[in-house]
């Protein structure tokens, strides 16, 4: 949660500080028609469910890493998003109150968007839904066991804001929640389903064109 926090403090600042640092830019045009859009930010990501692991109840940390998206808009609000996170996430295996293990995770996702109000609406919202998948590599045990985690694949659902800085660029913030059950292998044994269920949290910048 103190993560979350930095997270949220770092989001306002960035927000604060977005206007004057991009007011050069500033310019006439409108973002209305731009078809394209990038954003590169940061998320932190943590599960909201602790899986069974062979009959051990487990609790695995969350971990954070740079994401990256692109958009194309069909028209001013509706929008074809693929998104992911540029580098892997670490995560620690915790039961019976000390670490057991660690994974590492890398989730990517396309989904369909809605974004309320006109392109040109200094805050937009918008909500999404779509499929991803999470690449779990990394796998290990402090106990030597070999432990194998499938690839979690299922439903994205995402809610954001877009703050216009100009026609061009904007600030973002977003939530998204995924759900899915791997399987979880002990020596090559089905022990369990890796039913993390995480949340994101992220902001970052982005330019539309």
């Amino acid at each position: 949660m103190i993560r979350f926090r930095h997270l949220t403090l770092a989001m306002i600042g960035a927000l604060a500080f977005a206007p004057a640092a991009f007011a050069q830019d500033a310019s006439t045009d409108s973002a209305s028609g731009k078809r394209f859009a990038i954003v590169g930010g940061y998320s932190l990501s943590q599960p909201t469910k602790n899986p069974q692991i062979g009959g051990v109840r487990t609790d695995v940390d969350g971990g954070g890493a740079p994401t990256l998206s692109a958009s194309w808009y069909i028209n001013d609000n509706i929008a074809i998003e693929a998104w992911g996170a540029a580098d892997k996430l670490g995560q620690r295996i915790n039961a019976g109150g000390g670490k057991i293990g660690s994974v590492d995770s890398q989730p990517v996702a396309l989904s369909g968007q809605y974004h309320f109000r006109g392109a040109d609406s200094i805050v937009r919202p918008f909500v999404g839904l779509g499929y991803y998948e999470a690449n779990y590599s990394g796998e290990s045990l402090s106990s030597g066991n070999r432990l194998g985690i499938d690839n979690a694949k299922g439903a994205m659902a995402t809610a954001g804001v877009d703050l216009n800085i100009n026609p061009t660029w904007f600030a973002r913030a977003d939530v998204r929640y995924m759900q899915g059950k791997p399987d979880v292998k002990l020596d090559g044994v089905k022990v369990g389903e890796a039913e993390l269920n995480p949340v994101t949290v992220g902001v970052g910048i982005g330019a539309r064109f």
